[in-house]
Formats: C-alpha cells, sequence, structure tokens
C-alpha cells in the first residue's frame, strides 16, 4: 500500500506498508480507490482486484500476474471534502509514478475507482505540467465519478488524456445506479462512468470509452472476480 493520509502536510506524503518484494512481477497495477474508504477497505479492494487478476493468470501474458499496489487517500469524508482531498492527491500521486518510473521501471497500469478518476484526471494534468508523460503504461477508469464532459477533449481533463503516452480507458456501466441516481442528484452532471463521454463530445487522443453494461451489475463490481469486467480491461491494456 501507498498511504497519504495524514500525511499531505509531510516533506514527503506518501508513506509505504505492506510487502513489497513483487517476486517474478513485471508489471504493477496502482488501484486508486473512491469515496468513503478508510484504511481497511481501501487495502480490501485492492485485495479484491489481485484476487481478480490471479483467477485470470492464464489469461494473462507469460510475465506472470501483476503486482497489485493500493493507493490509500482520505475519501472518509463528506462529498466536498473528499473531491479536494482527491484534488490534492494529484502532485503526491504524480511524484510518486515519476520516482517509480526513474527508480524501478517496471510499467504501471493505473486503475481508478468512482472518485478515485478525480485523482487520476488531476496527476495526468500534474504529470504533463512536470513532463512526465511517460509515468504510466496505461489508466483504466472503472465507474469514474466525474463529469463525463470532463475527460472530452475541451474538458478539465482533455488535454492532460491527449498528452499521455499510454492509452486511458473508461469502463463504464448503465448498471451502476450510484452514478446514475446519486452522483447525478449531488453533481447536477451525468458521470463518464455512467454513459461515457456525452453525445457530441469529442474524445482526445488515446481515449476509449468500454461500454460494460453486459458484466458489471453495480457501482462496486467492476474488479470483483467472475463478475465484474477485469478480463475485459486486461484484454484492452495488454495484459493478455
Amino acid at each position: 500500500m501507498v498511504s497519504t493520509r495524514g500525511r499531505l502536510d509531510a516533506d514527503d506524503p506518501t508513506e509505504r506498508s505492506g510487502s513489497w518484494a513483487f517476486d517474478g512481477a513485471d508489471a504493477v497495477v496502482l488501484l486508486v480507490h473512491g469515496l468513503g474508504a478508510d484504511t481497511k477497505s481501501a487495502r480490501d479492494l485492492a485485495y479484491t482486484a489481485r484476487l481478480g487478476l490471479e483467477a485470470m493468470a492464464a489469461a494473462i501474458n507469460g510475465n506472470g500476474v501483476p503486482a497489485v499496489i493500493g493507493y490509500s487517500w482520505a475519501s472518509n469524508v463528506d462529498w466536498g471534502a473528499a473531491k479536494e482531498a482527491a484534488d490534492a492527491n494529484a502532485a503526491p500521486l504524480a511524484d510518486w509514478l515519476r520516482e517509480w518510473a526513474d527508480d524501478d521501471g517496471r510499467p504501471v497500469h493505473l486503475f481508478a475507482h468512482s472518485l478515485g478518476a478525480r485523482v487520476t484526471g488531476a496527476t495526468l494534468r500534474e504529470l504533463a505540467a512536470q513532463g512526465r508523460t511517460d509515468a504510466l503504461a496505461s489508466v483504466s477508469l472503472f465507474g469514474g465519478a466525474i463529469p463525463d464532459e470532463s475527460a472530452a477533449v475541451d474538458g478539465r481533463y482533455g488535454a492532460a488524456i491527449a498528452a499521455l503516452d499510454a492509452p486511458l480507458f473508461n469502463f463504464h456501466s448503465r448498471n451502476d445506479r450510484v452514478l446514475g441516481w446519486v452522483y447525478r442528484a449531488s453533481d447536477r452532471t451525468r458521470a463518464v462512468g455512467h454513459g461515457g463521454l456525452p453525445d457530441g463530445a469529442t474524445a482526445p487522443d488515446g481515449y476509449a470509452d468500454v461500454e460494460v453494461t453486459d458484466l458489471v451489475a453495480d457501482h462496486y463490481s467492476y474488479v470483483e472476480p467472475e463478475e465484474g469486467c477485469l478480463p475485459r480491461a486486461v484484454d484492452r491494456i495488454g495484459l493478455g
């Protein structure tokens, strides 16, 4: 795990925990959770993604199942404060990704669930500002809780997505009632994780909507083993 909980004002805002041996792993999945996660549930979601990838071991290429690192941030607060915390995590996460690329070098595939998409979008803007658009091998948004227009070419994150030296896949499901009802009511806009880019919007270079309504039954099932959309994600990002 990498955590910034209670550390955003520190000289080094990221703290590592757990085993970092990663024996046999030639790639890394970094999972950024969404709203309402405490330390334990952030760890549980990363572990769930790991189980899902391990269950697909036969379909993943001969380089072995990627290591899974959870990125834990203080999202267990009210909605407005959580959005502010998401933006505040841009610099720490961008710095961590840059240092990982320079010191370790194994490719990082970023998985972002729900409000983790806001952390990710802000981080992509920070990486672009640092001139480090090479720090990621791919980005996958699962049920992204950001406005649908924000990912368009003229949206808040569009230029950063286009600048990224890697593809970004937006896995969205119309069965996601949290986004279809709760998010829409609270932010008075549609979420990119519910229906993808809005009609008439232009996608940035490297961006692709991937509908997974046939696989994902609700907001919490995207990376669940045998009932989420990990097989489709693995195929898209090139792990399989």
